[in-house]
């Protein structure tokens, strides 16, 4: 079936000879010139003046004044004469680059250009169109739309689709692909009861079975995990101290979202840009913690910019791996080698997140506060957001009388006594501080008194290159003013208020200091000290302003002032503005606000707020040393980008994302959501629908699927899976012969049903379920269930995994604590991420270690320990013990042939521990406890037992 795409660019080029195949860009020519060619003629590099990345640079004249690639001629097309030529300084490519093209590559070039060198953009990266699907061989097959395009491909294959899965098979994997969790032996019974023998008590039983399983809460439990990953979700920091997180809220928030069937759509604003919603509630706000999960480093001695800068950019690789399956982050250091992107439109999108006021410090900041008692929860969210509007609002009226205020002019002080280093007076009239200045610091400076209403601080960068900021932070833990009498005696002037150019940084002015920048100094700052009425000097006095610096950033970095100008300003504007009554009931009202807050108690959680504005510039080959041009906010123009746009904000972004426009984000959601049923996806590079990433199995089914998505669905994720595990392709068997094995191996043509191996939370997972131990409980702190002794030695803190007790001891896998440098070993040993970075995908891997934690873990032992329970109650003989035991692990009647190969076991163990009581009181309280303990580890490691 040809697309319809193709079929319009067909009609711009002159017809083809009889009998001759047009060759089409994307799927013959693309990929030789990604394979040979791009990498010195793309996006990194452009030799000779040649390009492939888009048409009219490859069209264009290279610098050996000779076109490139003419349509129509290949005799005329320089690229045709250097793939053919002999000589080793002109041939295409070049002996060190690569072998030469092979002759029926050149080949089909030459036949491209004759018929007019017809380019396309990148697959991905045109809107999804619907394809219409006829003629197939049994249209009786099909019961979802989907099922119309599998057929088709098998259809041209000369393949048949393989049987329809017995119930007790396709009641497994929907249970486990929905929920995570093994029908229990009621819900197996109970659905094989109801699934008789009609096909239409069949279909009913099943439909009645995955509205079951969606409405349960194991529902988002499951599907959290998935979304967990691409978040780099974890309870620590990262990096070498990996210290706590509290942040598990925005793991509920995620289980939550998934479990109400949370639009899509929705569920990207809220986290990408909750925050910046109007009237944001508590959970909006929690959302954004989706961008808190990066990493912060607490080590001494580190730069705080150079880790924010990398949380940002981690932030951009992460929404562009996450939405848009590209590969973003190559574009960090130079433009894209393969797709059209250029390298300053990483930074225009850097932009986007480039104001937050996360900085790379040990207390998270900034945090919101999500109130134990939930009744209280929107309350402190308001709270927070009502005190944070009414300081701006106040801080503002400062600005204003700032601009409008009479000229300020430089106090002439005379005497420097910095308590360390030298202060002295620049040529630019700036006073600068040379020399080494610990914590605790103090400038000092005096001159003659002169009355004044207000004292105004700058706080300038060393440096007046704004390339070369931010530079280290300057930051006033103390600012005191006094008076000195004739005699030497000093009088305090007390502040009434403090008004700064912006409120950006983890530290609130006072009127008694905590001004500057923290822990980095963006740009020059000023702070204006109002006094309670105007100061009156009586000649003689002196004048004695200090400033103290205490700060010192996560990084055992000190934080002086290096550059400073004091001027002071008379007019008459600041008294009236701090003496205002209504000013006055606004403060009180605050200060009423922030002790009702602080009464409220709660777990306190990293979210996303925006600050001042940040200057983003492009960063040279990617150093952020090296600072290049000045960009604005925008999205790529590949994608439907435009103009950037210093307005655009991170929520305009987040709605582009899903504004039905965006030809990636409903594809690449709906092929993980098929990648997480199937094992993988339409296309298998999940992580990558670039140039460089796999194509589309099925391009018309994955476009068909997007646009049912984002229109029939309206986003739905629920109603999206309802559809595929409903559907004719999913109730295949897994079952196959080995013709179809050997020809199809990945099973990328569908002609059967998936057989996965269960996630690394569903191993174990299941074992919990089926030893009857798996706790319901949902939501709240993280949990530390059994693991080998010694594996959890943290670093500088001394914290121990203490295995939980009661029933957070089994508690569903979800809620398993995660520290990245020390993870969960029975999670990574099935293939869980550590969760430093975004994964789009597990790579499935077998070893003999995933045998070992089945075999030996003290989780897995205890959940043998829990079935064997459950096997000696469920009935009085051996044969049918073992076979409950069967049943429940896989959903499967034994065979006569295991049961007697079980009992065989059991005999042998239940005499050797006859034989070793010590051994047998390891596992049980008696041998015949013992045996039935390992033969039921030996179920639960079964093949049948560990995939879905």
């Amino acid at each position: 079936m040809m697309r319809a795409s193709t079929k319009i660019l067909i009609c711009l080029f002159a017809p083809l000879a009889k009998g001759e195949e047009r060759v089409e860009f994307n799927r013959d020519i693309r990929p030789i010139l990604t394979k040979h060619c791009t990498g010195c003629h793309g996006g990194v590099k452009e030799a000779g003046g040649v390009s492939f990345i888009d048409r009219d640079k490859a069209l264009a004249v290279g610098e050996s004044g000779q076109r490139t690639i003419s349509p129509g001629k290949p005799a005329e097309s320089e690229m045709i004469r250097r793939m053919r030529s002999r000589d080793p300084d002109e041939v295409m490519p070049k002996p060190k680059h690569g072998p030469p093209l092979a002759e029926q590559e050149i080949a089909l070039i030459e036949r491209w250009i004759t018929q007019g060198a017809e380019w396309q953009s990148h697959w991905a990266f045109v809107p999804p169109v619907e394809v219409e699907i006829t003629e197939l061989s049994d249209p009786k097959w099909v019961s979802m739309s989907l099922d119309r395009y599998i057929l088709k491909r098998l259809d041209d294959e000369k393949l048949k689709p393989s049987e329809e899965a017995s119930p007790e098979e396709w009641l497994r994997r929907t249970s486990f692909d929905l929920t995570g969790l093994p029908p229990s032996a009621a819900e197996l019974a109970g659905f094989l009861a109801a699934f008789r023998v009609s096909a239409n008590e069949a279909r009913e039983a099943r439909e009645a079975e995955v509205n079951r399983l969606l409405a349960s809460s194991g529902f988002g439990e499951r599907w959290a995990a998935v979304w967990l990953d691409l978040a780099r979700f974890s309870d620590t920091y990262g990096f070498e101290k990996d210290p706590h997180r509290d942040i598990w809220p925005y793991r509920d928030w995620v289980i939550r979202a998934f479990n109400a069937d949370m639009p899509y759509d929705q569920f990207t604003i809220e986290q990408l840009a909750g925050d910046l919603l109007p009237d944001a509630s508590a959970d909006q706000r929690l959302a954004t913690a989706f961008h808190r999960n990066t990493q912060t480093n607490t080590e001494g001695g580190t730069d705080d910019e150079e880790f924010r800068v990398a949380a940002v950019i981690d932030r951009v690789s992460t929404t562009w791996t996450a939405w848009q399956a590209t590969t973003f982050a190559c574009v960090q250091c130079h433009s894209h080698p393969y797709d059209p992107i250029d390298h300053a439109e990483f930074y225009q999108f850097k932009a986007f997140f480039n104001n937050t006021e996360d900085c790379d410090q040990d207390d998270d900041y900034p945090k919101m506060k999500l109130a134990s008692d939930p009744s209280q929860k929107a309350e402190a969210s308001a709270l927070e957001l009502n005190i944070r509007d009414l300081r701006e609002q106040l801080n503002g009226a400062g600005g204003r009388v700032a601009d409008s205020a009479a000229a300020w002019r430089p106090w002439a002080e005379d005497e420097f006594a910095p308590s360390h280093g030298v202060l002295k007076r620049s040529e630019d009239g700036t006073i600068r501080a040379e020399g080494t200045f610990p914590k605790g610091a103090e400038h000092r400076v005096l001159g003659p008194a002169s009355g004044f209403s207000a004292l105004r601080l700058k706080i300038l960068p060393e440096s007046d290159d704004p390339k070369k900021w931010p530079e280290r932070g300057s930051w006033v833990s103390k600012f005191r003013v006094h008076l000195i009498d004739s005699n030497g005696v000093k009088s305090e002037v007390r502040m009434r208020e403090v008004f700064a150019d912006d409120l950006g940084g983890p530290f609130i002015p006072t009127p008694g200091g905590n001004v500057g920048s923290f822990p980095k100094l963006e740009k020059p700052r000023w702070f204006v000290f109002v006094p309670e009425s105007p100061v009156n000097a009586v000649p003689g006095e002196r004048l004695e302003i200090s400033l103290t610096q205490n700060g010192e950033t996560a990084g055992n970095q000190g934080t002086p002032v290096r550059r400073f100008t004091l001027e002071i300003s008379t007019s008459a504007e600041w008294t009236s503005l701090v003496q205002d009554s209504t000013r006055l009931e606004l403060v009180e009202k605050m200060r009423e606000m922030e002790a009702t807050y602080q009464k409220i108690k709660g777990v306190m959680v990293p979210v996303m707020i925006e600050g001042p504005p940040r200057e983003t510039r492009v960063f040279a080959r990617g150093n952020r040393l090296s600072k290049d041009e000045v960009v604005q906010p925008g999205v790529p123009r590949a994608l439907g980008g435009g103009t950037a746009n210093a307005a655009m904000s991170r929520l305009d972004m987040a709605r582009w994302l899903v504004n039905g426009e965006n030809p990636l984000t409903a594809r690449v959601m709906v092929n993980r959501l098929w990648g997480e049923l199937f094992g993988m996806g339409l296309v298998k590079t999940a992580e990558d629908f670039g140039t460089s990433g796999a194509l589309p199995s099925h391009p018309d089914l994955l476009d068909h699927l997007a646009l049912r998505f984002q229109g029939v669905h309206g986003w739905s994720i629920k109603a999206m899976l309802r559809e595929i595990v409903l559907s004719s392709t999913y109730r295949q068997t897994h079952r196959a012969g080995r013709d179809l094995v050997l020809r199809d191996p990945e099973n990328r043509l569908l002609a059967r049903g998936p057989r996965n191996r269960l996630g690394a939370e569903m191993v174990r997972d299941q074992a919990m379920a089926v030893a009857g131990l798996l706790s319901a409980k949902m939501h709240g702190p993280p949990v530390y269930p059994p693991q080998p002794a010694g594996v959890w030695n943290s670093v500088y803190s001394g914290n121990k995994w203490n295995d939980s007790k009661g029933e957070d001891r089994y508690r569903r896998g979800i809620y398993t604590y995660s520290k990245r440098t020390s993870g969960f070993p029975g999670f990574l040993t099935f293939d869980a991420p550590s969760r430093d970075l975004c994964s789009a995908r597990r790579l499935v891997s077998n070893t003999p270690l995933q045998a070992l934690v089945t075999l030996n873990d003290p989780a897995h032992i205890e959940a043998a320990q829990g079935l064997a329970r459950r096997m000696r109650g469920q009935a009085a003989a051996l044969e049918e013990q073992l076979a409950f035991g069967v049943l429940v692990c896989t959903q499967q009647e034994a065979s006569p042939e295991m049961i007697e190969d079980l009992l065989d076991l059991h005999g042998a163990l239940l005499e050797e521990y006859r034989g070793n009581p010590a051994e047998s009181a390891k596992l049980g309280a008696s041998p015949e406890d013992a045996a039935m303990v390992l033969v039921a580890n030996t179920i639960l490691n079964l093949d049948s037992a560990l995939t879905r």
